[in-house]
């Protein structure tokens, strides 16, 4: 059994209300008066109200009905499964890499629409240490907080503590202009300016060639000039040797 409306000969009223195809009222018409300008348009007539008295029947495009009546049942299907609640199961001694791995799952959920359980499964004496599991939910709660937004606080339950995750669409939309605004800004970011120039060091090669550097120390008086020195030289009459005075060199 079928849950489509009757269409042109299928209907079995005498009579019907009658709705043209922009929704306005045409009154009460015979059923071949009403077929007969269904097809005059090239189009369908559609019973709408078979409870009616008379029933109401509408000009339609019954193709496009039938298609816009099936994308109304997928988006009413995809909006239930977007309200499935997810959970994710932790230990408290968990490592960073199955924490990371645990908790990018859940950040995915999330962003997918789907409220998430976050429980922390405690053995044996564990459960004595309630603030290791309630670090943990709150360290996951931090992770994803772009995307989600704690809706049930974590509460001890048996052996286990859970917490409830709902996606938070302002979150989640902000996070993603962040993000674009850091794609946008990065290519077109001003570049840094360059560094000043170091000061030059002398070597010992450009010291060298530059000459002495001068100094603030008063210069050393100059050294006294040499005393001239005197020479004996045999005079020519054989007597004592003169003594003239040799130039100074």
């Amino acid at each position: 059994m079928t849950n489509e409306p009757r269409i042109n000969d299928r209907i079995r009223a005498r009579e019907v209300r009658l709705i043209g195809p922009d929704g306005g009222q045409l009154g009460i018409k015979s059923l071949p008066e009403a077929l007969a300008l269904a097809r005059e348009l090239e189009l369908d007539l559609v019973e709408v109200a078979d409870k009616a008295i008379p029933p109401v029947v509408r000009i339609m495009d019954f193709g496009k009905y039938k298609y816009e009546a099936s994308q109304r049942i997928k988006e009413s299907r995809k909006h239930q499964a977007s309200n499935a609640l997810k959970e994710m199961k932790y230990r408290p001694k968990i490592g960073k890499a199955d924490f990371d791995t645990k908790t990018r799952s859940v950040e995915k959920f999330l962003g997918e629409g789907h409220k998430v359980k976050v429980t922390i499964m405690f053995r044996g004496r564990e459960v004595y240490h309630p603030e290791l599991g309630r670090r943990i939910l709150d360290n996951v709660a931090e992770a994803v907080e772009h995307v989600g937004r704690v809706e049930v606080a974590s509460k001890l339950d048996g052996r286990n503590m859970t917490m409830v995750l709902a996606p938070d669409r302002k979150a989640q939309a902000a996070h993603t202009a962040q993000q674009k605004k850091r794609g946008d800004d990065g290519p077109d970011a001003p570049e840094a300016p360059p560094a000043p120039p170091l000061p030059a060091v002398a070597t010992k090669a450009t010291a060298s060639a530059a000459g002495p550097a001068p100094s603030s120390a008063p210069s050393s008086p100059p050294a006294a000039a040499p005393q001239p020195q005197s020479t004996a030289q045999p005079a020519p009459n054989g007597n004592a040797p003169s003594t003239e005075s040799a130039p100074a060199t």
